[in-house]
């Protein structure tokens, strides 16, 4: 599992689109991942925004506001990330795709019907770079609690009932009418397009139901812990943040405190020194005035 996201990450790389690196810094990171959510939100836009447009009661004007707000947010992604990131070279080099979406998009801001092909280039790219994120949040949903296998293995489930209950019951005739059964009753929706006529096929059905309830709330645990991971994780962040900025004042406080005490130390030999200065002067002054008060002998 290690090997595949280090290989999905170099792949990012190599497309541009890698995002703030793990090694960065506490602030960098939780910004990237602050921004997925639009990103997933403006990859939506561009999808119904690009169904609109092949309609025959297009409006230009939406779809050029719509192009220009994306091109404005990938301006600022690029222009924050790469001041918040320790080292802005290697996010410009790994986020290059970025660079290119942002110069592209530069003549299209105009709306000039000459760059009508570099828009819709464009646009793929921005589908494809909006997108990502998506599939790097799935990965790490699968990724937890074996989701992955978990699904699979429901899958291959969901195939053999359906199958099987084509096999045991005469209302339902083949293999593909069976799965599409199996699929509506293990999500327990219920069409009632298809149902099973021989007690066989009832008492599977209610198996299948309560296996699809301990399903979906194991599905839906997953992704419960998968979002209450990703606050965690910011949690984590801060907690890291604030303890090292208590470590750095407890630096300065150190540093702080051997100042004071080098100070003191000076005080105090300054006051030693000027202690004896005193008694030396008055130790003068006193041989001074025995000599001043003998008298001359006649």
């Amino acid at each position: 599992m290690v090997d595949s996201i280090r290989s999905s990450s170099a792949i990012a790389r190599y497309l541009g689109l890698a995002g703030v690196d793990p090694s960065e810094n506490i602030s960098a990171r939780r910004w990237g991942r602050r921004l997925e959510w639009p990103m997933l939100f403006l990859a939506l836009w561009m999808l119904i925004s690009w169904y609109l447009s092949a309609v025959e009661n297009d409006d230009h004007e939406i779809h050029h506001v719509t192009d220009v707000v994306i091109w404005l947010f990938f301006l600022t992604e690029t222009l924050l990330l790469a001041r918040l990131v320790d080292n802005t070279r290697r996010y410009l080099l790994t986020n290059w795709m970025n660079l290119v979406i942002i110069i592209m998009g530069i003549p299209v801001l105009w709306g000039e019907d000459a760059f009508i092909s570099v828009l819709r280039i464009l646009r793929v790219i921005l589908i494809l770079t909006l997108l990502l994120p998506l599939g790097s949040t799935v990965r790490d949903i699968l990724s937890r609690n074996h989701l992955g296998t978990t699904l699979l293995i429901s899958a291959l489930f969901v195939g053999v009932s359906g199958t099987f209950i084509s096999v045991i019951d005469p209302a339902i005739g083949t293999p593909w009418d069976g799965i599409w059964w199996a699929i509506v009753t293990i999500t327990t929706v219920g069409y009632g397009d298809i149902v099973p006529a021989s007690t066989a096929g009832k008492i599977f059905g209610t198996i299948l139901i309560l296996s699809g309830i301990g399903l979906f709330s194991l599905l839906t645990a997953s992704f419960s812990v998968f979002f209450l991971s990703r606050e965690e994780e910011e949690v984590v962040d801060k907690e890291t943040e604030l303890l090292q900025r208590i470590d750095g004042l407890e630096t300065r406080m150190s540093a702080l405190e051997l100042n004071i005490s080098r100070m003191l130390d000076n005080q105090q030999a300054l006051l030693s020194r000027t202690s004896l200065l005193d008694k030396s002067h008055s130790a003068n002054t006193g041989k001074k005035g025995e000599s001043d008060g003998e008298a001359p002998i006649l």
